[in-house]
């Protein structure tokens, strides 16, 4: 066993071995011994985005390492499953480095693993493209994910990209930003696992954390990915702020079908990133896995799953 193996089944054994009182503590134990400038940041970026639960340090209230900690007991046997079906070494390290960043504060690990080298989602040295190429940009937002795809293999390389996007600003902002380049087609849906009606709920700090919600009051049309794309789809990214789940149940067709690239965010939530990928096993057991970090040094976000078939 090697350093990397040793390293996470410890940190496993300690969340098989002990309960969810102790996990809980330790977490808060850890943060609360953080320079008092340093929680206070944790709290506000936790609070700006609400995707892993309320902070509120004057109040002990540390509702996002609850939610942690029954994670990490619950679902232990899922992280192992997950960590044995990872194609390399990179992606177990990010793997390990991710969970101990959440439960111990690493920092160091973190930096470690953090991309410096390509464009979110686009790893070179995994991902390749096809003749004909048809990339799906879900949550493409002003279109810069879609810029990078470009930048990374060239404007020669694909035949048609569609790009999904539920804020009606951001797109007409997409649209201009992409207007030099062709056969892009931009579409004002929502995507989840059906066609029909929508609520947003609106984030005052940056319209790219525009989510879907029941207390949401902007209503937007939704489509599937399955009903609204009946060509064969080769790549498919999602960046839409916790949807993910739904929008794979939207488009299982074509992952059953045609075995695409996927580009998946899995941190909108604390169980996603064991989640979303077995729901694509699920659909289709001819995926290898692999884990890429693009986030920060501090809290892991920005974590992507790239499914590639095998």
């Amino acid at each position: 066993m090697n350093y990397i193996d040793n390293n996470f089944y410890n940190l496993i054994e300690e969340f098989k071995q002990k309960d969810i009182v102790f996990l809980y503590d330790n977490m808060v134990e850890k943060f609360t011994s953080l320079p008092n400038q340093t929680q206070k940041s944790f709290e506000d970026f936790f609070n700006k985005f609400g995707y892993w639960g309320k902070m509120d340090i004057k109040n002990d209230i540390f509702d996002i390492y609850i939610d942690k900690a029954k994670v990490f007991k619950n679902n232990y046997m899922d992280f192992v499953w997950l960590y044995e079906n990872l194609a390399d070494y990179k992606s177990k390290y990010i793997l390990y480095a991710i969970l101990n960043n959440y439960y111990n504060f690493d920092f160091i690990s973190l930096g470690k693993v953090t991309n410096d080298i390509y464009k979110h989602y686009f790893d070179l040295d995994i991902l390749k493209l096809q003749q004909d190429e048809v990339f799906v940009d879900m949550g493409s937002y002003i279109g810069d994910t879609t810029l990078d795809f470009i930048n990374s293999y060239g404007a020669d390389s694909y035949k048609k990209i569609y790009c999904y996007e539920m804020t009606k600003k951001s797109l007409e902002s997409a649209k201009i930003n992409l207007n030099t380049y062709d056969n892009i087609i931009f579409k004002n849906f929502a995507v989840s696992d059906k066609n029909g009606k929508l609520y947003m709920c609106e984030n005052g700090y940056s319209s790219s954390a525009n989510q879907i919600s029941t207390n949401g009051e902007i209503e937007v049309d939704c489509v599937s990915l399955d009903n609204d794309i009946k060509e064969k789809i080769t790549t498919i990214k999602m960046d839409i702020e916790g949807g993910e789940k739904k929008a794979l149940e939207g488009c299982k067709n074509h992952i059953i079908n045609e075995t695409p690239k996927l580009l998946i965010s899995v941190y909108h939530n604390n169980s996603d990133i064991i989640e979303i990928p077995k729901i694509i096993a699920h659909y289709n057991n001819n995926y290898k896995f692999f884990l890429r970090y693009f986030g920060g040094k501090l809290y892991a976000t920005e974590i992507v799953l790239i499914c590639i078939a095998k």
